[in-house]
């Protein structure tokens, strides 16, 4: 009982209808004192997000869900030297070369698992249409910049490509998608400029990062921070992002550094907004999370706003989406895919088309 009560304030720092009250800088110190072990990366400095995960590690483990996927071919392949740089795959039966879905978990970025796609039919219904799947682990940014981060799903793709020939892939054909942070990395592997480098001595990064397609649900917009009262308004910014996000976030040390000549290239690769151009692949956005006024950090980081604002430039572009946003009465097209899988399947294993679709 009285490890219970020791817990209490994280449990309460770990709910997002009161994190307003509890994550200003002096209640983080607070916290820190109490739970020096929950200052993952050792800076003196309590996060909202370092302390939601320490929660999660202390309290009691839940009953996994039963797994409801096929055992995988391939598990736990390591992609790359870190402890998370592992991926899960399944190989579909295919006369020839099969296209690839990949799967990136959510989890602000601090906690998630490859695992949670097995709890899910879908990839037993990408196999039976001739679809491999993966799924991708990768660091949490309490021990890696959010810039590291995201190079480590790039790597998982291009690892993936390597074994095109082993695994029976078609490398041309893959595509991923995700949940909040898995679908803003999604938008991020989508419309960055490839970052294959043919002349490095590992075989894996010569390997292409481009998508076919992707698809984000409840994602976000721009992983520069600093854009976000643009599209979230200041007030919601200062109520509800954390007070050393604009640094902490890309390994930074100061507000200062972050818009100095360093922060600048950083928070310029990490922006899906403004790194959309004509030639990038179609993506489906869906965003479940109510509109309006903004009232807490869940409804902040999930805002159908986001994913609005991905909408409107692909149609300015002539980027091809769909949208499926009912907060702001965008639907999928009645002619066209009805949802994720159906739009996954029509761009994997059809011919690709151009022009805007179901620009809503």
């Amino acid at each position: 009982m009285k490890n219970f009560f020791r817990l209490v304030p994280l449990l309460a720092l770990a709910c997002s209808s009161v994190t307003a009250q509890l994550a200003t800088p002096e209640r983080l110190e607070q916290l820190r004192k109490l739970y020096p072990d929950a200052d993952a990366n050792h800076d003196g400095k309590l996060t909202e997000e370092e302390g939601r995960a320490y929660y999660a590690k202390l309290r009691p483990a839940k009953p996994a869900a039963a797994s409801i996927a096929p055992d995988p071919t391939a598990a736990d392949v390591h992609y790359g030297p870190h402890e998370r740089n592992v991926l899960d795959f399944w190989q579909a039966k295919s006369d020839g070369p099969s296209p690839l879905v990949v799967f990136i978990h959510g989890g602000g970025f601090v906690t998630g698992d490859k695992s949670s796609a097995r709890k899910d039919r879908v990839i037993a219904e990408y196999l039976a249409a001739g679809v491999s799947f993966a799924a991708i682990n990768y660091r949490y940014r309490t021990t890696a910049p959010i810039q590291d981060v995201l190079h480590d799903c790039a790597r998982a793709i291009q690892f993936l490509r390597s074994k095109s020939t082993e695994w029976n892939l078609d490398k041309t054909r893959v595509a991923s998608y995700g949940g909040s942070a898995g679908a803003g990395t999604s938008l991020w592997l989508a419309f960055h400029d490839d970052m294959a480098d043919l002349q490095n001595a590992d075989p894996v990064l010569r390997e292409s990062t481009r998508l076919v397609c992707a698809g984000s649900m409840s994602g976000q917009f721009s992983y520069d921070v600093l854009r976000w009262p643009e599209v979230l308004g200041e007030d919601a910014v200062k109520k509800y992002a954390e007070s050393t996000e604009a640094y902490s976030f890309y390994g930074l040390k100061s507000d200062e550094e972050v818009r100095g000549p360093l922060g600048q290239k950083i928070r310029a690769d990490c922006d899906m907004l403004g790194l959309i151009s004509r030639d990038d692949p179609a993506v489906f956005l869906s965003a479940s999370m109510r509109g309006g006024e903004i009232t807490d950090r869940g409804q902040y980081l999930h805002h159908p706003k986001h994913s609005q604002v991905i909408c409107d430039r692909c149609r300015e572009l002539g980027v091809p989406f769909i949208a499926d946003i009912p907060a702001l009465d965008l639907h999928p097209p009645k002619d066209g895919p009805a949802n994720l899988r159906e739009f996954f399947l029509a761009r994997l294993k059809a011919p690709q088309t151009t022009g805007a679709t179901g620009a809503n």
